[in-house]
């Protein structure tokens, strides 16, 4: 029997949505998370963006304003 690896971000309907088709958002690029190479935590942020994409105002809980940022 051959395994088929499902990997990637999906709807409630199954639906594979490619985060790259919904850019990040001005609150994204100044949080520190963006800054980070760490794997997971992008995850997290990108299921949080797709999750709000038809919301009128985008909200995150675990933002973390950079030092450079204003």
């Amino acid at each position: 029997m051959i395994m088929e690896e499902i990997s990637g971000y999906f709807d409630d309907d199954g639906n594979e949505i490619n985060p790259n088709y919904y850019p990040k958002l001005s609150l994204c690029l100044s949080c520190k998370s963006n800054e980070k190479e760490d794997e997971y935590e992008e995850i997290l942020c990108n299921l949080n963006r797709l999750d709000q994409k038809d919301e009128r105002e985008f909200k995150c809980f675990a933002y973390r304003q950079k030092k450079n940022s204003q």
